[in-house]
């Protein structure tokens, strides 16, 4: 009988059949003695039965946690470890749900991270202080707890958060224990049912051991993400630098090629021609009043030019690109404003250029280079030209104080000035800055072939031409606007020769101080626009030219037609400027005096009457009776 027990262990029989061979014996009448050592046979072999199932049930164990490690160790993601730790302890455990929790160093608690088999939201958003509730106690004590009943278990501290969340889920059952790295706990492993049921202690080494491997598992997940995230950053920043290295690199070979286009003689341009080839966009080049430089612009769409209420602007540039350019020299560096770059150069405070780049990606190093080279060639032009204005200024000062010194005009053919075609000198009144007021005027003598001299309170400038007025308006208005103050420019009557300078210079000043005399500071004429003024001034006293242009339209008329608007007039300002009073002067009916003073409006144009008129068109009638025409043909007597 007792080789029937080894069978039924061999084919793992239930313990009901191990029953059979005891009532197998009865049935046969077996003696009592017999019976009993079935008892005890059969008794033994239940015991060997449960100790078999038992270490099978622990190498069942040990097999799913070796593949729990190993599902581990391959898993790299820190979300997938603790999925995969909850899930298995889940399903070795047989329980209706598991979750993990891992504790805020921050605020100093524990918070639900993953769950498996949970239906309430409140639950998996639920957070546990140290010592509340079951996980609480767990995180807080580092030792395993488990209660068959939780509700009913008063060795918690329950909380009506933790007990709503607990009871929303439905669970009753609930073993916990902690995820450890050492002394100390980095959360909690829990497995529950939503039932009643004890937990063995085979149960709860099982889901410590499981808590083991998943410590490990969530420390070479975090180990791993922190080792990603050095390598990331350490990959970023070899980017950087590399990229930091490609941009000094092309910056050092834009500098080298701005500075071999300079020592090749190459301008402003040249320049700019490199930053737009490097940089790409449109490029403007403005002086130290933001205008931009004629001929500097390349590849200009009108990036900084100004629109309606701004268009009055320096230049017509926008106002905001000028406040862009001041914050770029207090900061030393590019300033954007939109798609706009804006690099400004200044030399002892005052502005010299600025460089207006439109680019949506510009670097801002090679702008702020190509700046400091365009800023070192307008100082090398600056020298050169104030070099060479102290050449022109000696040489024109000469002209004047000493217009007999032997060998100007050979000094003027060296500077490519021939002193044998008709100049006119311009002498500028001004209250700005000296130096810049002398910069103005030796560039302009440059660029004209002309001369200038700067002298305390005014510039003199000596340009050829044959239309002092004009030149005298244009030095007024450029120079007013580089000092950004009033001048006012008084111009001689054409001049050839070295001698002639100094006669035409003192003209010009009185004309300059009739300007200003007259309320016209600001503006620039010659004594020819002076009216009776410039020819009380004027050097060479141009009466016929006065006499032309106060009353040549009258004078004409009467040499053409035959008629005596002339003597009409002198009779008219005679009588009071009193038509009938002319009349009997002139022995002619009214009538014929209105139709004569009609004409005379036509041809001399409105305001004739005009007190400042009247007395010009008054002089310039005396001095035709005495001779001074315009033309050598004289008016007889005659009527309309």
């Amino acid at each position: 009988m007792v080789r029937r027990f080894l069978e039924l262990l061999a084919r793992e029989a239930s313990a009901v059949e191990f029953e059979g061979p005891v009532i197998e014996a009865r049935a046969a009448g077996a003696d009592p003695a017999a019976i009993e050592e079935l008892e005890r046979a059969k008794v033994e072999a239940l015991r060997v039965r449960a100790l078999l199932r038992r270490r099978a049930r622990r190498e069942a164990e040990l097999s799913a946690l070796y593949d729990t490690a190993g599902d581990l160790a391959a898993l790299r993601d820190l979300d997938a470890v603790l999925e995969a730790i909850v899930h298995r302890a889940r399903q070795l455990l047989a329980t209706d749900t598991a979750y993990l929790t891992l504790h805020d160093p921050d605020r100093g608690d524990t918070y639900m991270r993953v769950t498996d088999g949970s239906i309430s939201a409140k639950f998996r958003s639920l957070r546990l202080a140290m010592g509340a509730g079951l996980g609480g106690l767990v995180a807080q004590t580092a030792v395993p707890y488990s209660t068959a009943d939780y509700f009913a278990d008063a060795r918690f501290r329950h909380k009506d958060d933790i007990d709503e969340a607990v009871q929303e889920e439905g669970l009753v059952a609930i073993l916990g224990v902690p995820l450890r790295l050492g002394q100390r706990v980095i959360g909690v492993l829990m497995a529950a049912n939503r039932s009643a049921r004890p937990f063995h202690q085979e149960e709860v080494s099982l889901l410590a051991s499981l808590a083991a491997h998943a410590a490990v598992a969530i420390d070479n997940a975090r180990l791993l993400q922190e080792t990603r995230n050095a390598l990331e950053e350490l990959s970023q920043a070899h980017r950087t630098a590399r990229a930091h290295a490609e941009a000094v690199e092309r910056a050092a070979t834009a500098h080298d090629r701005m500075t071999s286009l300079v020592l090749r003689g190459g301008g402003i341009e040249d320049v700019a021609a490199v930053v737009t080839d490097v940089l790409g966009g449109s490029l403007a080049v403005l002086d130290d009043l933001g205008r931009p430089l004629t001929g500097h612009v390349v590849g200009l769409t009108d990036p900084v030019r100004a629109a309606g209420p701004d268009a009055d602007a320096p230049g017509g540039v926008d106002p905001g690109v000028l406040e862009a350019a001041q914050a770029s020299r207090a900061l030393g560096r590019t300033v954007r404003r939109g798609d706009l770059c804006i690099a400004s150069v200044d030399v002892g405070g005052e502005p010299l250029c600025t460089l207006v780049l439109r680019s949506d990606d510009a670097d801002e190093r090679i702008l702020e280079r190509a700046a400091l080279v365009c800023a070192l060639l307008l100082l090398f032009r600056r020298s050169v030209a104030e070099a060479e204005g102290r050449v022109r200024g000696e040489l024109l000062d000469d002209l004047i104080s000493r217009p007999g010194s032997p060998g100007l005009a050979d000094r003027a053919r060296r500077l490519g000035i021939d002193l044998t075609a008709p100049h006119v000198v311009v002498v500028a009144r001004h209250d700005g800055q000296r130096e810049r007021a002398a910069f103005w005027a030796s560039s302009q003598a440059a660029q004209r072939h002309g001369l200038a001299a700067a002298r305390p309170g005014e510039v003199v400038l000596l340009l050829p031409g044959r239309d002092p007025g004009a030149l005298a308006q244009r030095t007024a208005g450029d120079l007013s606007a580089s000092l950004g103050t009033p001048a006012t420019a008084g111009a001689s009557a054409p001049e050839t020769g070295p001698v002639g300078v100094a006669r035409a210079y003192r003209e010009a000043r009185r004309c300059a101080d009739a300007l200003v005399a007259l309320g016209r500071a600001g503006d620039g004429a010659s004594a020819g626009e002076l009216g009776f003024v410039g020819l009380l001034i004027g050097e060479g006293r141009d009466v016929p030219g006065f006499v032309a242009g106060a009353l040549g339209p009258v004078i004409e008329y009467d040499a053409r037609r035959g008629t005596a608007l002339a003597a009409t007039l002198a009779a008219y300002f005679g009588s009071g400027m009193s038509p009938s009073r002319t009349a009997e002067t002139m022995h002619i009916h009214v009538n014929t005096v209105t139709q004569r003073l009609d004409r005379v409006a036509k041809l001399l144009g409105d305001g004739w009457q005009e007190p400042e008129r009247a007395l010009e068109i008054q002089l310039a009638l005396r001095l035709h009776r005495l001779g001074h025409t315009p033309s050598s043909q004289s008016v007889g007597p005659a009527t309309i």
